[in-house]
């Protein structure tokens, strides 16, 4: 049985990129981060093309790249933290996938991200500063495009997935791993 996509949404450091990976591994299905495709699709990373072209630019890339991952069935999909930026990419996350709302609280986020150069909204300033304020912007955006919420907290990778998997499979989306 071929079943939508199951999306991963959240700020910065969330963890979506990883717990998608092992999400997709226990399911045994694929696995796409979108950042990464759009960085294949772009030949740069996306700091460098933000710093090029700008955020309005790259978020058209964005928007083409989370339009066409959920066209696609049997995945597991990490997508950027401002990916709900656009109204479009909600609906097309909404209505193509099953989304799963990392929330985390800027404070544990700072921990995670505070040495990566990789994240062009967090650079330069207060880092703290910046995840107040992402946060407060995309929480409604969030809560807006997720059909689960999961607080990601403290516990290890291996014991969100379960969490993960049994909200899931309590809901009839996915089968027990």
């Amino acid at each position: 049985m071929r079943r939508q996509p199951i999306c991963l949404i959240g700020l910065p450091g969330s963890g979506k990129s990883t717990v998608g990976r092992h999400i997709a591994r226990r399911l045994q299905l694929n696995f796409s981060d979108s950042d990464r495709l759009i960085e294949a699709r772009l030949g740069c990373s996306i700091l460098a093309y933000f710093e090029q072209e700008g955020e309005a630019r790259f978020r058209d890339v964005e928007q083409q790249v989370i339009d066409e991952l959920t066209l696609s069935q049997d995945c597991i999909i990490a997508t950027g933290g401002g990916a709900v930026l656009r109204s479009a990419n909600r609906d097309c996350l909404r209505d193509r996938s099953t989304v799963i709302y990392l929330r985390a609280q800027p404070e544990f986020l700072l921990k995670r991200v505070s040495h990566d150069s990789r994240r062009p909204l967090l650079q330069g300033g207060d880092p703290l500063l910046r995840l107040r304020e992402l946060y407060e912007m995309r929480e409604p955006l969030y809560l807006e495009t997720a059909h689960f919420v999961i607080e990601t907290g403290r516990p290890s990778i291996p014991a969100l997935v379960n969490l993960i998997l049994t909200e899931l499979n309590r809901a009839g989306v996915t089968p027990a791993a």
